[in-house]
């Protein structure tokens, strides 16, 4: 019992700081590293330590997962090349660059582990670019390439530190053999993910029972995960692949399977990404405790020179990577038409790292394979840490500033409501058609009133969002949509307390006030989910 008690109070306490992050305009992940590093040395808090052996393999997969069903296929395909430049070009760039520049500046570190701390801290984080865009509203493409950087990036950094690695600790490493093993992981993760996605859906749509799908929905970034990794490729891949696949077709699966699906994989990624990252700051004891015979003060100018660095590389690739294939092709011309200097400044200050790179820093080993101790271990774990801490305080604390100063165009509001309007519009016109052609079927005859009831239905959906471009209240600022969903939540709540009130009464049993209510609530579940899209 005393042993789950920290872990308890670790969940708990992430949530709380995340569930109060809402109503600050701080994002959660930097409010939640800054509470770490406070609480790690108040009196009788826990020393948590960051395990990569649970980190990898049980909270990035689903992580991940859920970052790939939510991304668009089609988007990621039309922004392939940029996507492709950032998440393996930038990664092995920064690798190689960040790791020679250190090992020039700092003599301590000898080339090898200068390599694997290059691949360490590479990789920026999934949770973090995906809270950014999503809180900052950045532009859709910007965005794009920043979730789609954020999902293959990490497959690329761990294979190169797995390539640095093996030369570091004595087990013989060549160009030819890394290159051999970084498409060996890269060909099998895909390769994985493809022979799983299709039965996996296939599952996903036989099953009749919604509790069952949603046990497998949970399941799939594990399995996809860990046989990748059984075959020595990478799982992160495999989960991503088999993600983007089940995503784009997630249309396909029942409907009230995606009802509970949706609410606990958002339980699932707030509990993770709160805990996840309240956890990173929390790792200050450890890491400090492990500087040795570094001083603070030498090692804080260390982490400075690797944090300028990991900064200053992302822009020497994301600028030329930019503007160069444009210059050499035409057909990028035509199709990135358009693109200003704002954007690469934007896509490289967004590169905060996270969790990845310090589950990656943890895994090293403590000796080589001649027993020796791994050279500089402890420092290249105090320098992950800290380009981790600095990125996420330093650029995602500036970041907002950043685009407000550089009068990024906002996503047009009015024209999004207007283009949902017209596509709503098409769909309930062609449920028209559709329902005439069905009622002239005479085993489809209904009374009229059931009749007028679908097309009443039809012409509500249709003119619900045409209503939100309509005039507003000006004693409450209400559109008339505002107005009228409001209503219906008082209408809704007043049938349900009354049910209540007639269960008390022992007019009706608990299992039909149960089945009367969870009707009211996926009415309200459905009004609601129309409000929160809006």
């Amino acid at each position: 019992m005393d042993d789950a008690l920290p872990l308890v109070a670790l969940v708990a306490a992430s949530a709380v700081i995340a569930g109060a992050a809402r109503r600050t305009p701080v994002a959660a992940p930097l409010l939640l590293v800054t509470a770490g590093l406070v609480c790690a040395y108040l009196p009788g808090v826990p020393h948590y330590v960051l395990d990569p052996h649970i980190v990898l393999p049980l909270v990035l997969p689903p992580l991940l997962h859920l970052a790939a069903l939510d991304a668009s296929y089609l988007d990621l395909r039309a922004n392939a090349r940029p996507v492709a430049l950032l998440s393996v070009g930038y990664v092995l760039f920064a690798t190689v660059v960040v790791g020679l520049l250190v090992h020039l500046l700092i003599p301590e570190l000898p080339l090898t582990a200068a390599l694997v701390l290059g691949a360490v801290v590479a990789p920026p984080d999934a949770v973090a670019a995906t809270a950014v865009a999503r809180r900052l509203r950045l532009p859709h493409r910007i965005t794009t390439i920043l979730q789609g950087e954020s999902l293959v990036n990490d497959a690329t950094a761990i294979t190169a530190y797995k390539v640095a690695l093996a030369a570091a600790v004595g087990e013989g490493a060549s160009w030819a053999g890394g290159i051999r093993e970084f498409a060996v992981a890269a060909l099998g993760g895909v390769a994985v993910g493809l022979v799983l996605m299709v039965p996996l859906h296939w599952l996903r749509t036989h099953l009749r029972e919604p509790l069952l799908q949603n046990t497998l929905s949970l399941l799939i970034p594990f399995v996809a995960y860990a046989a990748a990794e059984q075959v020595h490729a990478s799982g992160v891949l495999a989960v991503v692949v088999v993600g983007l696949y089940l995503g784009h077709r997630r249309w396909q699966v029942d409907f009230a399977t995606r009802l509970q699906e949706g609410a606990v994989w958002k339980m699932v990624a707030f509990l993770l990404e709160s805990t996840v990252f309240l956890l990173i700051g929390l790792q200050l004891p450890y890491v400090l405790e492990g500087l040795g015979d570094h001083g603070v003060a030498q090692a804080l100018g260390y982490a400075l020179v690797v944090f300028v660095l990991v900064v200053a590389v992302r822009y020497i690739w994301v600028f030329p990577a930019t503007f160069l294939p444009p210059l050499l092709s035409a057909r990028v011309r035509e199709r990135e038409a358009g693109v200003t200097w704002k954007a690469p400044t934007i896509v490289g200050w967004a590169g905060m790292r996270g969790v990845v790179s310090l589950a990656i820093a943890f895994s090293i080993p403590r000796l080589t394979t001649a027993g020796d101790p791994f050279p500089a271990r402890n420092l290249i774990l105090f320098l992950t840490f800290t380009t981790v801490i600095g990125t996420l305080v330093v650029q995602g604390m500036t970041l907002p500033a950043l685009i407000r100063a550089l009068r990024l165009p906002q996503p047009d509001a009015q024209a999004e409501t207007l283009a949902e309007a017209q596509a709503q519009s098409e769909a309930s016109r062609a449920a028209d058609e559709r329902l005439d052609e069905l009622l002239r079927d005479g085993r489809n005859a209904l009374p009229e009133p059931l009749e007028q009831r679908l097309r009443t239905v039809l012409e509500r959906r249709r003119n619900a969002v045409w209503e939100r471009l309509g005039a507003v209240n000006e004693e409450t600022g209400e559109t008339a949509d505002t107005t009228y969903r409001r209503l219906a939540g008082e209408l809704i709540e007043t049938e349900r307390q009354e049910f209540v009130r007639l269960r008390d009464e022992r007019r009706i049993d608990d299992e039909m006030m149960r089945t009367l209510l969870r009707r009211l609530d996926l009415e309200e579940a459905a009004a609601y989910r129309e409000e929160d899209a809006s």
